[in-house]
């Protein structure tokens, strides 16, 4: 498992910091070596423009894991990702930093899931919540009780559930029409099906 810290603002939790120390790798997005310097965890690569990081951090990191990489057609994250997937052959990916702050970064952030999704198995995580992105079907435990959110990106046309106190059965959802936010699981084991588009499902960090 790759985790890659971006430079939203970001507050390390006892399970994020876990989380971290369980790393086969730890890469920065730019800025988010910031992050990482406030405990202590030095990363194997820094990627991106390179605008973001401070200069003491850079210093601390060392030029040596430092990956230039200036293409402004692409975010900081979306590079890294790039690095991390194609260069390093990476599987499983989690992504911390990414959902606070400006609200355009966080959507884009979110739609690289959708973008990245097919390449590698993805999540991404805050403090309270991770979001992983569901092409085809996908299984979670939960406990009973839990909040469960699902979110296209764009148009899903048709989503199927089960374990949820208000399930689907086929139908179409729509970042413009109908989604399925504070949902509810009453069953420790849900299910979600999709057929065409990405579904972004929300569930308790745990």
């Amino acid at each position: 498992m790759v985790v890659v810290v971006a430079n939203a603002p970001l507050r390390w939790t006892e399970r994020l910091v876990r989380r971290l120390r369980g790393a086969t790798l730890v890469v920065a997005a730019d800025g988010g070596a910031n992050h990482l310097a406030r405990i202590g965890v030095r990363p194997a690569a820094v990627v991106g423009d390179l605008d973001s990081i401070r200069p003491e951090v850079r210093a601390w990191v060392g030029e040596d894991r430092v990956v230039s990489r200036p293409d402004q057609d692409f975010t900081d994250l979306h590079k890294t990702l790039a690095y991390v997937i194609d260069e390093l052959g990476a599987k499983t990916v989690v992504i911390v930093g990414g959902t606070g702050g400006r609200i355009d970064h966080a959507i884009e952030n979110l739609a690289l899931l959708a973008r990245w999704a097919g390449r590698a198995e993805l999540e991404m995580h805050d403090e309270s919540v991770r979001i992983i992105p569901v092409r085809h079907e996908a299984a979670f435990t939960v406990a009973i009780g839990a909040t469960v959110s699902l979110l296209p990106l764009g148009r899903c046309e048709r989503v199927w559930t089960a374990g949820l106190r208000w399930p689907l059965d086929g139908e179409p959802l729509d970042l413009g029409g109908r989604t399925s936010v504070s949902n509810q699981a009453t069953e420790e084991r849900i299910t979600v099906r999709v057929a065409g588009g990405t579904l972004l499902v929300f569930l308790p960090s745990g």
